[in-house]
């Protein structure tokens, strides 16, 4: 296993997009601490802030996390990745494979745009969690992200596929979205706002958007296999299965093929 230990808080912002288990196997020590990760004129290198210990494996932990760790495991295709402590904005931007790991909390825009692998984050997520960043067409594209904690407004903004979980989230969870599957335990105001497919399963919610329309209570077998896949990530979600559940259907301002299931 190889570790970046930190030594001290990063004075700048820092861009782990090319720090990941393959990248390093092929560098020596030396090489490894002299790569450019600051985000400034002024210019820093991994060696600068973290102790570096390399054995060549597909698994690397960083010992001591912070805010400014930003694009955590972006660049992950194969491999584990794990950090004991906080992280910036945009983890797992845009990877396509292996496990990302981080226990504490991460910042907006966590996983934007991965397409494969799974991201679990075991504390609290920032706003735009499996959203769109800027003016990218989707979010979430394929991956699996699991929030253990909160995730702030616009949850899964604009996702596309995957599967997403939080304990709890803000406003608009579920916004624009496009495909995939979101489940929270509770989220705030107007879920699903603007969505055009997709499946949200909420355990409660806030004041809900008036171009949603209820269809009844189901018992479908597409609920029963979504409750098997859960059971193995979280059993709190997959208890929301074990309810009777409401359906809404919208968004109606959109081509309302998206869908709200709300646990009783």
């Amino acid at each position: 296993m190889s570790t970046l230990t930190l030594r001290a808080a990063p004075p700048e912002r820092l861009d782990f997009l090319n720090i990941n288990p393959l990248a390093l196997s092929r560098l020596s020590q030396a090489e490894a601490e002299r790569l450019e990760v600051g985000t400034t004129r002024t210019g820093m290198r991994l060696g600068d802030c973290f102790t570096v210990a390399l054995d060549g494996s597909d698994t690397l932990t960083i010992e001591g996390g912070h805010e400014r760790l930003d694009r955590v495991g972006a660049s992950l295709s194969e491999g584990t990745i794990r950090v004991t402590g906080d992280v910036g904005q945009r983890l797992g931007e845009g990877m396509a494979g292996g496990s990302l790991t981080v226990a504490g909390h991460a910042g907006p825009y966590a996983g934007a745009g991965a397409t494969g692998g799974t991201i679990t984050i075991e504390g609290d997520a920032g706003d735009y969690a499996g959203g769109a960043v800027y003016a990218a067409k989707a979010g979430l594209d394929g991956a699996t992200l699991i929030i253990r904690g909160t995730a702030g407004a616009h949850l899964g903004d604009r996702m596309r596929r995957g599967l997403l979980l939080a304990g709890r989230a803000g406003a608009y969870a579920g916004s624009r979205m496009i495909a995939g599957t979101l489940a929270a335990l509770a989220v705030g105001d107007n879920p699903g706002y603007g969505m055009r497919r997709g499946t949200l399963l909420v355990g409660s919610h806030g004041r809900l958007s008036p171009t949603f329309v209820e269809t009844g209570t189901h018992d479908l077998v597409f609920l029963k296999l979504l409750a098997k896949s859960l059971s193995g990530l979280s059993a709190e979600h997959a208890a929301l299965l074990g309810r009777p559940l409401r359906r809404y259907s919208g968004d109606l301002a959109t081509i309302a093929k998206g869908e709200i299931w709300v646990a009783s």
